[in-house]
């Protein structure tokens, strides 16, 4: 594999799972990031490997322009991540999520870049009516946050033709967790590890809520998938991105991490903050790219844990790990 591939937001928490997955098929790695979570070292870390690292904001015209030169490839990821950073500062969002994204993508078709892959998400499911039946790409799309109204309205205008002739594929994630470079503790698989295995009283609302979890790393392998493929084969196209026996309910990762560790105690709480409850199928991606999975949860709540007991995270409770310090 060769080429120029741009990430932007290619020092955050999957973006640098994305490089490490690009770099070991031999990409030429661009990453736009403007490192709001103070994430230097990732960065340094990615140069030292060999990658460009473009320190800017996705909305400067320049600084757009300067990482899409000569590039082939962009992957979309930058982004205000998350329904409450997004909800925290709902303009900014706006600005970034939608209008930015906006630029990136007809940055990128000016520069004359083939193939786009935008960073989307299983939230766009909301709350389904019968969760317990996977959803598949065809489904509904019933976003219940601004967050996700963010990703379905760029999702629409990217499928709907309005930056061709760029060939465009969307990622819908599952919730993503394990241990990255850029930790990230406000996830709920490592949030409710990091909380039990240190010893915390866990509160955990809505455990009967389905939701399907991925791997970080195995979220940065679906990009490279999908850049791997024939361009015919993922143009315009949407795919899940996680596994389909990956589907979870709260209560379901409480057994899990309480198999690992006798640490922490749960209270489950009655809360309506967060009514989100969908079951996804992961086949398409599976049968069309011949994408598989190599993580499971229980085995990146073992790998969270080894980093927890290794000291790998300092003091993991401080704000550089959440999205909203």
């Amino acid at each position: 594999m060769s080429g120029r591939t741009v990430v932007t937001g290619g020092a955050g928490y999957v973006g640098a799972m994305v490089c490490d997955e690009l770099l070991a098929v031999g990409r030429d790695v661009v990453v736009l990031d403007v490192l709001m979570h103070g994430q230097d070292d990732v960065a340094d870390g990615l140069a030292e490997r060999g990658v460009e690292v473009v320190r800017g904001d996705i909305r400067d015209a320049a600084v757009r322009e300067q990482a899409f030169a000569g590039a082939d490839a962009v992957v979309h990821l930058a982004a205000i991540v998350g329904d409450p950073a997004c909800g925290r500062d709902p303009e900014l969002s706006q600005e970034i999520n939608v209008e930015g994204s906006k630029a990136v993508i007809e940055a990128a078709r000016a520069a004359g870049v083939q193939r786009l892959v935008f960073a989307s998400t299983c939230s766009n499911y909301g709350r389904m009516a019968d969760p317990t039946s996977a959803i598949d790409e065809q489904g509904e799309l019933a976003p219940l946050s601004l967050y996700a109204e963010q990703k379905v309205q760029i999702e629409r205008a990217l499928l709907g033709g309005e930056f061709a002739p760029l060939k465009v594929c969307c990622l819908r994630f599952a919730t993503v967790y394990g241990v990255a470079p850029r930790m990230r503790f406000d996830l709920t698989v490592n949030e409710f590890t990091r909380d039990l295995h240190l010893g915390r009283d866990l509160e955990v609302f809505g455990e009967q809520f389905w939701r399907p979890y991925v791997h970080v790393r195995d979220a940065g392998g679906a990009v490279r998938t999908v850049l791997e493929a024939p361009e015919e084969r993922i143009a315009g196209r949407v795919y899940n991105a996680g596994n389909s026996d990956e589907n979870y309910r709260k209560m379901d990762l409480v057994e899990i991490i309480h198999g690992k560790t006798t640490n922490g105690s749960v209270s489950f709480v009655e809360r309506h903050e967060d009514p989100r409850d969908y079951k996804v199928s992961f086949e398409l991606i599976r049968r069309e790219l011949e994408f598989e999975t190599t993580m499971t949860v229980p085995v990146g709540v073992a790998e969270i844990i080894d980093g927890l007991d290794a000291g790998r995270f300092d003091d993991p409770f401080d704000g550089r790990y959440r999205n909203i310090p």
